[in-house]
């Protein structure tokens, strides 16, 4: 199976999926792969089938997919593509960190690899991209850093804005507007299970109250 654009989206989701797998979970359940990839599951199922005759994944029914050494390879290329894209698209076109992610979306597929290389020379080899997610070196590697989310993090301790995981626009918009970007230095001062909330303190002693679905999409660094 040739490489194609639905291939790599597939082979890249999956590469995600796994990132994210706790509590000694080995496969991507395929409920989560067809919700981030919007598809039906019917519809995921067959795709990932035909991945697995390719040698691309491992499929397990019932259970869900994994990639092989030959599936992760070709993710961990787009994957750097997208994330090499976006922030050329940020640091040198001066786009807006909310408005690259579904450029990058369509660029991935089509750029050589030389000017993902000379991308990635102009920018001075960057392990993280706009949202803080790491960028794969050429072989595939990923940078890893020991992260907490506001959920989990010390209170009344400074830390700093490390990684944002949700790439939709509107939150993006309105992580800037609270100045909570990575780089951002804050402060957790206090969590509210009953309401589902957590109070910071950020940028200049602004304080500042959100949502517990939110404290969860940012991560940060003692």
């Amino acid at each position: 199976m040739l490489p194609s654009s639905t291939v790599e989206n597939y082979l890249k989701a999956i590469y995600v999926g796994e990132t994210h797998l706790v509590g000694g979970q080995k496969l991507v359940p395929m409920g989560q792969l067809a919700s981030a990839l919007g598809i039906a599951p019917g519809t995921a199922t067959t795709m990932v089938k035909a991945l697995a005759e390719s040698g691309l994944v491992t499929y397990e029914p019932y259970n869900g997919v994994r990639l092989t050494p030959a599936g992760e390879k070709l993710a961990a290329r787009v994957l750097r593509r997208h994330r090499l894209i976006e922030l050329f698209l940020v640091q040198v076109m001066g786009m807006n960190w909310d408005e690259v992610h579904e450029d990058a979306e369509q660029m991935e597929h089509v750029v050589s690899d030389r000017l993902i290389e000379r991308m990635d020379e102009m920018l001075g080899r960057p392990e993280f991209d706009p949202h803080g997610d790491p960028i794969p070196t050429p072989d595939g590697q990923l940078a890893h850093r020991a992260l907490e989310t506001l959920l989990t993090c010390p209170l009344n301790t400074p830390v700093t804005v490390a990684r944002v995981t949700d790439q939709d626009a509107a939150f993006l918009r309105f992580i800037e507007s609270h100045h909570l970007k990575p780089g951002e230095t804050i402060q957790v001062e206090e969590r509210d299970e009953a309401s589902d909330s957590v109070k910071l303190k950020g940028r200049d002693d602004q304080r500042m109250t959100i949502g517990a679905r939110a404290a969860s999409k940012l991560l940060v660094s003692t």
